[in-house]
């Protein structure tokens, strides 16, 4: 499974933390400058759903991390914009890419914990280049190869919107 020869895949895994995802999310666009960066985070739900999120919010974060930190006045940045959208356009994604055994669903609101401000940092410090996927927990339908094949699936689709194919 790749991405194609002239794609270089890096992953990171983040921490539960707001301040330490927040610097973990500049490095990655100051050192990488990825031409996209797509994160990923578990979805609440046990079904096998894939969640396309379109966009981060700023404000309304109220609950406290593993550290017990919670941010200062609920906002990722105090004088960044209510809301940033993807320059990915979920909504086209979602109804373009399809799997069999797998619900893909469009959202707009990827909550108010540690995956909404990873996004919202994220699509702040790489001039809106991210994207966010919540996916559902490893089962007997949903395996690691399988939601790796999906995610590729995905992602594939994500760098023809920013121009780029597979060779």
């Amino acid at each position: 499974m790749g991405l194609g020869s002239d794609i270089d895949l890096q992953i990171v895994q983040l921490p539960v933390s707001y301040q330490k995802t927040k610097e973990s999310v500049w490095k990655i666009w100051t050192t990488l400058q990825p031409l996209l960066t797509v994160h990923t985070g578990l979805a609440s739900s046990s079904k096998a759903i894939i969640i396309l999120e379109q966009c981060g919010k700023n404000k309304g974060y109220k609950e406290k991390d593993v550290c017990g930190y919670c941010p200062q006045d609920g906002c990722c940045l105090l004088d960044g914009p209510e809301r940033l959208d993807s320059t990915i356009d979920m909504k086209t994604l979602w109804k373009t890419v399809a799997v069999e055994g797998i619900d893909i669903l469009f959202s707009r609101d990827a909550g108010r914990y540690i995956c909404d401000y990873t996004y919202y940092t994220s699509l702040y410090y790489g001039n809106r280049r991210a994207a966010f996927i919540h996916v559902p927990p490893l089962s007997k339908s949903v395996t690691a190869d399988f939601l790796g094949r999906v995610l590729q699936l995905i992602i594939l689709e994500m760098l023809k919107q920013c121009g780029r194919n597979r060779e």
